[in-house]
């Protein structure tokens, strides 16, 4: 008995040993990537943009950034209930912001989305709807992203040198015809040859789908939503581009902006720190973008992702504290029920 609870405590000693090393491996590589970015670039026109954002206009658009996050905790909250969770917003805002402040430790943007479903488990009424809300607010998300990505892209042509303009177009080109492809392949196997664990996620998204099917102007509502909030960013970071010196059109940055975010998708690094700014880097490039201010402006966002994701902590911890005042007199009235029910 002893020996086998020692061998427990052993084999969970080591996976979180593996995972720390993990972490610190992700947190290495952002540092690495943004090493090389500081010694191929000049620093001292990096350092000179950065300091040329006054204060307060940082403060403002960290506002700005915090009140497009509520928004997103309002989208969080209408998908999850559309999978059944009955969460009220305090409770939404717990998960929400629970899961801002996890990004600053967990691996890609994505990371956050760990911590939103392992506090989540623990107040909604219906797990698995739950599980598919969550996912389904992620979905938005990308899809928004992707939606943003499209739309400059038939824009932005006419704005590119005729060298640069085939490159693009081709490399638009390729990367439709791979995600065709991607699309083709998966349709094409046989879901019986996959292992357990895939089939069930499978079932899982066929399961989203048929609650978005029956919905639809909920996610319509949500999806409006993820591009207001994905929107407001993109906006923001402009802002910031502006201040630095980095005078490009809107359409650009509705380009480049979600390009980058959803590179920092991908987890090798901590919260996507050097990735986002080296995809942002290159998308630029070929629209005459000084490779330096874009790396400042995407710097700056990072303290802004850092600020934002402290101040979410606390707005969790609030949100948690109000939840649980609101929980107590749900809970003393249910208890009382039950009592006069046992009297009769």
């Amino acid at each position: 008995m002893n020996s086998g609870s020692e061998t427990g405590l052993k084999g969970a000693g080591e996976g979180r040993g593996w995972k720390s090393i993990a972490a610190l491996a992700r947190l290495a590589i952002g540092l690495a990537i943004l090493a090389l970015l500081f010694v191929v670039l000049p620093r001292e026109r990096i350092w000179t943009a950065i300091r040329s954002i006054p204060l307060k206009l940082w403060l403002l658009v960290l506002a700005g950034y915090l009140a497009a996050h509520f928004l997103g905790a309002m989208k969080y909250r209408m998908m999850v209930n559309l999978g059944g969770a009955e969460f009220t917003f305090p409770q939404a805002g717990q998960c929400y912001f629970g899961g801002l402040f996890g990004t600053l430790f967990l691996p890609s943007v994505v990371g956050g989305d760990v911590v939103r479903v392992g506090v989540g488990l623990r107040m909604a009424r219906h797990r698995a709807g739950f599980l598919l809300g969550s996912l389904m607010d992620r979905l938005m998300d990308v899809l928004a992203l992707v939606l943003m990505v499209a739309a400059s892209a038939l824009l932005l042509p006419g704005e590119l040198r005729p060298g640069s303009r085939r490159v693009f177009l081709l490399s638009l080109g390729g990367v439709t015809l791979a995600a065709v492809a991607v699309f083709a392949v998966l349709a094409a196997l046989p879901v019986g040859s996959f292992s357990f664990r895939l089939r069930r996620k499978l079932v899982r998204l066929r399961q989203a789908g048929r609650s978005m099917r029956r919905r639809p102007h909920v996610v319509a509502a949500a999806l409006a939503g993820a591009l207001l909030v994905q929107s407001s960013f993109v906006l923001l970071t402009a802002v910031l581009g502006e201040a630095c010196g980095l005078h490009l059109r809107v359409r650009v940055w509705f380009l480049a902006w979600p390009l980058a975010k959803l590179a920092a998708l991908v987890p090798v690094s901590q919260g996507g720190l050097g990735v986002r700014e080296a995809a942002l880097a290159a998308v630029l490039a070929p629209f005459g973008a000084p490779a330096a201010l874009t790396v400042a402006v995407g710097l700056v966002w990072q303290t802004q992702i850092y600020a934002g994701g402290l101040i979410s902590g606390l707005l969790g911890l609030a949100a948690r504290r109000i939840s649980s005042r609101v929980r107590e007199p749900d809970d003393a009235l249910a208890a009382a029920r039950l009592k006069s029910a046992g009297r009769l």
